[in-house]
């Protein structure tokens, strides 16, 4: 206790006499020195009457005693923690007269020199756990219950998907030997037609880690066939499947009524669910930006929309002549022995290829559909002896009649297509042809768009003896559209450094070029007259000649001199800065209020002192505000975050810039530039 404060201290001793759980410490001749009020109602006491007495005097139990002393003996001796287990006859009663259940930790208690002057002892209510056990054994009882009387047979798997224990249930039903049914061998039972669905079924699921649900056939031993629906769920423990739990159930007479039903609606169902495939995977698409972006929805399309096992996208080179593979599934080829390389000529022997020659859809169905297609080129050998894709959808992808690259579906089963389908297939095909196009031209746009950004803020900062200046810029639009965000940096004839940060509001060009001529202008005015009220007033003149009404535009503008520390500010409508200190609280450099270049004729400054080893941070309007922060509740949030910076971070303006951005952005989404400046004064 002795190093905390009255605050702290009166704090704690409040925290232990009204905790819950039961809190005290025992000297070395095991006699209570402090109690708080909940373990003393334990022992049937009140807290001063426990004060020098040891556990033989205050437990009516002799059980609870030894076992009490036992727990102090071990932790005098060292032992980490010693838990001991009691009902505490004489103590207080629950609110159905029952003696509750405590569990006790003991600790030992070590003083300043390290040497055990004590035990600790915690004491925890555990009567609810109890009782959540009882009940749990109740309702496990109840629930076998309920499946006996029911047509349900409920089994095992263990995270693999092996069975591995018996259910003698199932056996009856299809008189299977326990050393056939274990494992896979619950799969021999299965209709020879079904089997390879369920399998492929049972084996996703197992990848996935998703619910399995699969209705098939199996021979009884009477030699009928009937309907079973199988279905399993994992379960988890700290993010992994320990094993899966299942029950199958006999629905032969509902799987009868319900194939009368989906004869009658197949083909309508089928052209509906079609329809609403295309529709959600043209939605995807469009709202795919990048080359990536299109590769990973139409990947997602090709398992949920076709049933896919592998789906792989590439592109023609400039001169129509060489395909080269997209994204992430360029693995699932290039990878196996025989795969089709990352970039190949049109005369290369794969299903794309011969997509794009021939301008239209290839359905291969079996491996030696494959060969003859490919006329048993030594590649397509080598690949079919390591792959274990059994069929092959191959599209091309057209824009205004020419090809632009393929769509390739695999899949490690047969896999036939109706005319349907195949319709279905074009069409989307199409839409990602559509959606490739538009993502090629966002990429080219969005390269020029960062490269423009980027000219316009300096390559490096200048270096200037005495003081230490690091910046951060994060664009905060996904669009094709430069920012209003600048900072600059510069050291002046006299030995100080000017520095600013300005955000002309809006995006595109015209806020850039706006930007452009503000940054320029201000460097001009500062070398013929630094001082911030003469560059901000030359600026609000240049601004009302060249800018217009909507043009809004804030800045910070200062002279820092190195040697003192003297920083002369002027603020154009823009944030306050912050500064950032090793001894104190983080502050702003709050000013008059000022408005947006250009609504004024004349301007002050404002005069502050930094001292040697703090931070002064310029920040844009992006940091502290958003679609759910209001600006002043922002810069409260900055201050706040600024605060709990730890001062190997104060000490490092690069840090502080990260910590900041880190801080200010968790939670919310970046809607908008977000740019900072930092200058450091370090301590000599």
């Amino acid at each position: 206790m002795s190093g905390l404060g009255s605050s702290d201290s009166a704090l704690l001793d409040t925290l232990l006499k009204e905790a819950p759980i039961g809190f005290a410490f025992l000297d070395t001749s095991a006699r209570f020195r402090r109690v708080n009020r909940t373990l003393a109602a334990i022992y049937g006491h009140g807290e001063t009457e426990l004060h020098g007495r040891t556990p033989a005097e205050v437990c009516a139990s002799p059980d609870d005693v030894a076992a009490h002393e036992s727990a102090i003996t071990a932790a005098l001796a060292g032992e980490t923690v010693v838990y001991s287990d009691h009902h505490m006859d004489g103590g207080v009663l629950d609110a159905y007269g029952n003696q509750p259940h405590w569990a006790m930790s003991w600790f030992p208690a070590y003083g300043e020199d390290g040497v055990i002057d004590g035990v600790a002892l915690i004491a925890v209510d555990l009567s609810d756990r109890h009782k959540a056990e009882v009940a749990l054994r109740r309702s496990e009882e109840r629930y076998r219950s309920l499946l006996a009387a029911t047509n349900q047979v409920v089994w095992a798997a263990t995270p693999d998907g092996k069975i591995s224990e018996d259910c003698p249930e199932w056996r009856a039903i299809t008189g299977q030997p326990v050393e056939r049914y274990l494992g896979r061998g619950w799969l021999d039972a299965v209709h020879p037609d079904d089997r390879e669905r369920v399998e492929r079924a049972w084996d996703d699921a197992i990848a996935d880690r998703m619910i399995f649900d699969a209705t098939f056939r199996i021979r009884i031993q009477s030699g009928e066939t009937r309907h079973y629906r199988s279905r399993a769920v994992p379960i988890t423990r700290g993010g992994e499947v320990v094993e899966w739990v299942g029950a199958n159930t006999d629905v032969t007479v509902q799987r009868e009524a319900d194939d009368m039903r989906q004869r009658l609606t197949q083909q309508l169902g089928e052209a509906a669910l079609r329809t609403v495939r295309l529709q959600k995977a043209t939605s995807d698409l469009a709202e795919a930006l990048t080359v990536d972006q299109v590769v990973e929805v139409m990947t997602e399309i090709g398992r949920s929309a076709v049933g896919a096992d592998r789906t792989t996208l590439a592109e023609l080179d400039r001169d129509r002549l060489r395909l080269r593979l997209l994204g992430s599934t360029v693995h699932d080829l290039r990878d196996i022995p025989g795969g089709q390389p990352r970039d190949v000529g049109l005369d290369y022997p794969c299903t794309m290829a011969a997509a794009v020659r021939e301008r239209g859809p290839l359905i291969v169905r079996s491996p030696l559909e494959l060969c003859a297609l490919l006329d048993d080129a030594p590649e397509i050998i080598d690949f079919l002896e390591h792959t274990d894709e059994q069929s092959w959808i191959a599209l091309p992808l057209l824009s205004a009649g020419l090809p632009m690259g393929a769509l390739r579906f695999a899949f490690t089963s047969r896999r036939d297509v109706s005319d349907e389908e195949k319709v279905f297939l074009e069409a989307l095909a199409g839409q990602c042809a559509l959606a490739l196009e538009r993502a090629q031209l966002f990429e080219r746009e969005h390269r020029t768009a960062e490269a423009l950004q980027q000219s316009l803020l300096p390559e490096d900062l200048p270096e200037v003896k005495g003081i230490r200046m690091r910046a951060s810029y994060s664009s905060g639009t996904q669009h094709v559209q430069v920012g209003g965000d600048w900072y600059d940096a510069f050291p002046l004839p006299d030995g100080r450094v000017a520095g600013v940060l300005g955000d002309v509001m809006g995006k595109g060009l015209k806020a850039a070029t706006g930007m452009s001529r503000v940054r320029n202008a201000l460097r001009a005015l500062a070398f013929s007259m630094p001082e911030p009220a003469d560059v901000l007033t030359g600026l609000d003149r240049m601004f009302d000649a060249t800018e217009g009404l909507d043009q809004v535009t804030t800045l910070v503008y200062f002279v820092l001199d190195p040697e003192t520390g003297q920083i002369d500010l002027s603020n154009a409508g823009h944030p306050p800065p912050l500064v950032v200190s090793t001894q104190g609280a983080p502050r702003l450099l709050e000013g008059d209020p000022d408005t947006p270049l250009g609504l004024v004729s004349e301007r002050g400054h404002h005069k502050f002192f930094v001292e040697p080893g703090n931070t002064v941070v310029l920040y844009s309007d992006g940091l502290v505000e958003n679609r759910r922060r209001a600006v002043a509740t922002g810069i409260e949030d900055l201050v706040a975050v600024a605060s709990q910076a730890p001062p190997e971070v104060v000490g490092e303006p690069q840090h502080m810039l990260e910590y900041l951005v880190e801080g200010m952005l968790a939670g919310y989404e970046q809607d908008d530039d977000v740019t900072l400046l930092a200058v450091h004064l370090p301590v000599a």
